[in-house]
């Protein structure tokens, strides 16, 4: 590897360790939505993952949180419980295994998440603000197959 690639590589390790940092702190959502999602916290993410999961047609329940999130199980439940009682999520019995239960989001949960989706959006449309349409194109087929290949 020549010494421009060596550069390159480094400078997409700064990049993607400062957007973990970002995301880790929420910086992108406290300023698009404001305080509601400092407030779900971890929460969150709970959310993220229970949408991930329906849009694959999955079921998710505690055990897949906990590894979703790279948590233990008593970790996930206590996050679940929080965005059950904050009504962002219920609980559904699995017809298939009568012991667990499967997390389904429920209207709140939704409005919460596409409220997410914009506020992202709306950062990615300043972030790239300037950029020909070309440019986002590129980029979002790059950073697709970047992401891809991370596996």
């Amino acid at each position: 590897m020549g010494r421009k690639e060596i550069e390159v590589i480094e400078g997409l390790e700064r990049a993607m360790i400062e957007i973990r940092r970002r995301q880790r702190r929420r910086v992108l959502m406290r300023r698009e939505v404001g305080g509601s999602s400092a407030a779900l916290g971890a929460g969150f993410d709970v959310l993220d993952v229970v949408e991930a999961a329906e849009e694959r047609g999955e079921a998710v329940g505690v055990r897949e949180v906990a590894a979703a999130l790279s948590v233990d199980q008593p970790r996930a439940s206590k996050l679940v419980a929080g965005v059950v009682a904050d009504g962002y999520v219920r609980r559904e019995a699995d017809q298939a295994d009568g012991r667990r239960a499967l997390l389904v989001l429920t209207d709140g949960g939704r409005g919460v998440l596409a409220r997410a989706h914009e506020a992202r959006r709306g950062a990615m449309r300043r972030a790239t603000e300037g950029w020909t349409a070309e440019e986002r194109e590129v980029f979002e087929a790059l950073l697709t197959r970047f992401v891809a290949g991370l596996g």
